[in-house]
């Protein structure tokens, strides 16, 4: 396919790294440092939604690589929109998910690529270059993770109690992600586990795939947020479904997601969840 690179089980993990090698270095000379941020929210007239040159700079590099690689293949891009393809296949990106935590210079936020084929999630990478981790998730496979040139296959934790587990919502309060009715559903849900977390953007996605997290429950994603995340969760032996129980689809309802270490712990969350309203 174009330059002869074909797409299998077996190439696709060190393609990834490349990618994320590509990202990283544009977006970590830019952490921790005066980039500039522009409120795309302004425009829009919504909240709060910056953007840095980071954010540009690495999706731009990302979808060079996958032009060369696979010419043939859709890319969708947070940052600069849609490519069709006639593959079938398509690539999904979000070069700075977390972009708040970017600018506060939290190293919580992570590059993000998925892999769909006839808009079916099956492979994807999360990657948080300051830490130097790698979430690497394709077909058939355990989900790899990477860290200082080792690596080993993730494993959620298993947890199937709501109330022993470890919930992350990246923030809880009503009028940013999440409508009233969700802010007070979520409330609701984190005080019957055992401890919550806020503010860990999709790092913790990852945490849950390593099984550092048994639970993360979120409103109000885009595709972009979800799409890498998706393949990685189940390769690692976990469940992802939308509020309502519900594999993914691109246009998945109100942007409401439930990662969970069980079927169980994700069947309990629907049970509270399914019937919040839309906004």
């Amino acid at each position: 396919q174009g330059t002869g690179m074909t797409y299998s089980s077996e190439n696709l993990p060190e393609f990834l790294r490349h990618l994320s090698r590509l990202a990283a270095k544009e977006t970590l000379p830019r952490f921790r440092s005066d980039t500039d941020v522009i409120n795309k929210g302004i425009e829009a007239g919504q909240i709060y939604d910056p953007v840095t040159e980071a954010d540009q700079e690495a999706e731009r590099q990302i979808r060079l690589a996958i032009e060369n690689a696979f010419p043939d293949d859709a890319i969708l891009g947070e940052e600069h929109g849609e490519k069709s393809g006639v593959s079938g296949h398509r690539w999904v990106i979000d070069p700075i998910d977390g972009t708040r935590a970017f600018i506060c210079g939290a190293p919580v936020w992570t590059t993000l690529i998925g892999y769909e084929m006839d808009s079916i999630p099956v492979s994807g990478l999360i990657s948080q270059p300051f830490t130097g981790e790698n979430w690497i998730a394709v077909p058939d496979h355990p989900t790899i993770y990477d860290r200082n040139g080792t690596s080993y296959h993730a494993h959620v934790s298993g947890e199937e109690n709501l109330a022993t587990a470890r919930i992350m919502i990246t923030d809880i309060r009503a009028g940013e992600y999440l409508s009233k009715d969700e802010s007070d559903a979520l409330l609701s849900l984190t005080r019957k586990c055992r401890l919550c977390r806020q503010g860990l953007d999709s790092y913790g996605f990852a945490l849950l795939a390593s099984g550092q997290l048994d639970l993360v429950v979120e409103a109000a994603l885009n595709w972009h947020d979800i799409c890498a995340i998706i393949p990685v969760v189940k390769g690692a032996g976990g469940v992802a479904v939308t509020w309502q129980g519900h594999e993914f689809t691109p246009d998945f309802p109100g942007g409401r997601v439930i990662l969970a270490a069980s079927r169980k712990l994700a069947e309990d969350v629907v049970d509270l969840l399914r019937d919040v309203p839309l906004a």
